[in-house]
């Protein structure tokens, strides 16, 4: 029986970065999937970890990020990486969230970015918070220093949630970040489309979502 739903956010509850960084890619000549070759490329330990982890600010950040794509063939800045990633709500997921609440604990383990960052709260503080309110707990990287795919981190929230991993569904968009999960025990889904999602988890829990 499961008795702990944990999700990511970005990807998940919205939409996913990975259209607008194509778009930008196309736009500006660059070859197709740089930014996310680059996040890829020594992924524990690149700029973008680093920087989720806050462990570098955001003018180091993005002066490494533009090294590491000019090394893979086409400098981008990480500054304008930033400002591609905020995607919009996913209301069906919301919504999901919202009926799974009622029935199962509820968490959210976000790789996430420091607050001084960019761009990172305009224009999302109050819907983010509308949203984040459903949670149990949150965990997010920049506040502890540890980022997804750490076990630690999920670790750390079945822990707050006081539940077996094997009891626990964990949504992600990406297989990287969903392994550590699965080797935990926990039911896994990558998650591609909001209906995909939802169809996964109705089938994990039990409980009509939609």
């Amino acid at each position: 029986m499961i008795e702990a739903v944990i999700w990511d956010f970005g990807g998940v509850l919205t939409t996913s970065p990975f259209e607008a960084f194509a778009r930008f890619e196309t736009e500006r000549g660059l070859p197709a999937d740089i930014i996310r070759r680059t996040n890829a490329a020594n992924h524990l330990e690149n700029a973008w970890a680093k920087f989720e982890r806050a462990e570098v600010d955001l003018d180091t950040f993005d002066a490494l990020f533009a090294a590491e794509s000019q090394a893979l063939g086409a400098e981008v800045r990480g500054k304008d990486v930033i400002a591609l990633l905020f995607g919009d709500l996913r209301p069906e997921m919301v919504e999901a969230l919202r009926r799974i609440k009622q029935s199962c604990k509820t968490g959210c383990i976000t790789n996430n970015l420091p607050a001084n960052a960019t761009g990172s709260a305009a224009g999302r503080t109050l819907y983010v918070a509308e949203v984040m309110a459903l949670f149990d707990h949150v965990i997010e990287s920049a506040k502890i220093g540890l980022r997804k795919p750490d076990p630690r981190i999920y670790q750390m929230m079945t822990a707050e949630l006081g539940v077996d991993p094997k009891r626990c569904v964990y949504l992600d968009d990406l297989g990287v970040n969903l392994k550590p999960a699965r080797e935990m025990g926990m039911t896994t889904i990558k998650v591609t489309s909001a209906a995909q999602a939802i169809a996964d988890l109705e089938a994990a829990t039990g409980l009509k979502l939609g």
